[in-house]
């Protein structure tokens, strides 16, 4: 089974509430994505903006294996438009809903498919491949619908588009509609779920599995309103639970994700599938000692899929075979009954949520009496005061920071620095690997580092 994803980041998650992404921004999003291998990728809609248009001329010469889709209004300003860039595909869109007839366009069903008909026949004779959206399909009176199918495809529309506009379908409903859409039309069919209820992905799938042949996603769920479904999510039920045959790179999936949030400024919970911080790990003591036998007890599928390390973090719900563990990889060896006190000192203290390795060192060293210097924890704090530039936004490099993986906390201060950073790394270099990043970085002029030899968090009790 092979199927496509059309993905629209900068065109729909562009339209996302406060973003706004550079062309530079855009077309390394392009890049990433045709690497990652997305059968179509959405340039824009060149009538809204200068901006808009100048990324669409630049995109459009990009030597890409993509197919791209100029986004458009079924008229003859925006037809013409499209052919100018040289982009195979125009993805046309007009409202069909009662809603939108009688509040965008003013006219009834019969002008309403002249219009259909007469942009379409337009388009192809701009020898223009046609993606005929029916915006609102969703909430169309489905005979209607049927009608405007007709004329689309007699126009010679080569695709047709069916989008969920505000979210109001359900996985059951969506599957039934698109079964009904599917035999009455004789051109690929298209979906385009929007996440109103939180649905978008599930419905996107359900589209899929009736016989939809192409789903649209954007990265991290960006797009108006809550967004649709979210490129990572459905890439990887696709591949893990459909099994279809599709040649994505899925390794690329959580850099895509963190390049996104960078230039949006929207950063995703930790919790989210796929991508999220928290994705890969676990914490109740149950769950720890069965992935520690094997993984599979509780992961739906390998974090090594998509470039991801499987992580058991360290707390008062933590059991003996992750605290052992996490004592073996810092080559800390214990007693059974030692082992027993570690663990009882760290249930100890409730209010602590998180040990780090230099934490959990302390808390062995009250047990076993070794050498707390000696010992070198494979994660590395540290904080990061950042001069900048007067000529620099200060928010602008605040949200960018705030899209390192290995940022916890950003500051904004006053003094000497304008920015201080709470970091965490993986070792020593890899921590200087990033500040190197960070002092190439435009507008940084100055940094001071300093290392977290213990922290302290205040007793409530």
């Amino acid at each position: 089974m092979i199927v496509e994803l059309l993905d629209t980041t900068i065109r729909e998650g562009e339209q996302t509430a406060n973003v706004s992404f550079t062309v530079d921004q855009k077309v390394e999003i392009v890049q990433l994505l045709d690497e990652f291998g997305v059968e179509f990728i959405e340039l824009g809609h060149p009538a809204v903006s200068p901006d808009v248009r100048d990324a669409v001329d630049r995109i459009s010469k990009l030597d890409i294996k993509a197919n791209k889709l100029i986004h458009g209004r079924a008229l003859p300003a925006d037809i013409d438009d499209a052919v100018k860039y040289n982009v195979p595909w125009m993805g046309m869109f007009f409202g069909t809903s009662p809603l939108s007839l009688e509040h965008k366009f003013q006219i009834d069903q019969e002008e309403a498919l002249k219009r259909i008909r007469d942009a379409v026949s337009y388009a192809k004779d701009k020898d223009l491949k046609v993606r005929f959206t029916a915006e609102d399909a969703t909430r169309t009176d489905f005979g209607f619908l049927t009608d405007v199918f007709g004329v689309a495809e007699e126009a010679g529309a080569d695709r047709f588009s069916i989008p969920d506009t505000v979210g109001t379908m359900s996985p059951g409903t969506i599957r039934e509609f698109v079964t009904k859409i599917c035999e009455v039309i004789n051109i690929p069919l298209h979906v385009h779920c929007h996440n109103d209820y939180g649905l978008a992905a599930a419905n996107t799938l359900a589209g899929m599995e009736a016989g939809a042949l192409l789903g649209d996603v954007t990265i991290n769920g960006l797009g108006e309103r809550s967004g649709i479904a979210a490129l990572a999510e459905v890439a990887i039920a696709l591949k893990m639970l459909y099994k279809v045959e599709n040649d994505w790179k899925l390794e690329l999936l959580p850099k895509i994700s963190r390049v996104v949030e960078r230039a949006s400024g929207v950063f995703n919970s930790e919790n989210r599938p796929v991508v999220g911080m928290y994705a890969f790990t676990h914490k109740a003591g149950l769950h720890t000692r069965a992935v520690l036998k094997d993984p599979r007890t509780y992961e739906a599928f390998p974090p090594e899929v998509v470039d991801r390390n499987r992580h058991i973090t360290i707390d008062k719900y933590s059991g003996h075979d992750a605290v052992r563990a996490r004592l073996q990889d810092m080559n800390i060896q214990t007693t059974d009954e030692q082992l027993d006190e570690i663990l009882t000192k760290i249930k100890s203290k409730p209010q602590k949520r998180r040990f780090s390795d230099i934490d959990l060192i302390e808390v062995a060293d009250d047990v076993l009496d070794i050498d707390l210097r000696a010992r070198v924890p494979l994660g590395v704090e540290a904080i990061i005061q950042m001069g900048l530039s007067s000529a620099l936004y200060t928010t602008r490099i605040t949200r960018r920071l705030m899209g390192f993986s290995q940022v916890k906390e950003v500051y904004e201060i006053t003094g000497d620095y304008d920015v201080v950073v709470h970091v965490v790394a993986n070792s020593i270099g890899d921590l200087n690997d990033f500040i190197e990043e960070l002092r190439v970085s435009e507008g940084v002029e100055q940094t001071a580092t300093h290392i977290i030899l213990k922290g302290y968090e205040k007793d409530t009790d």
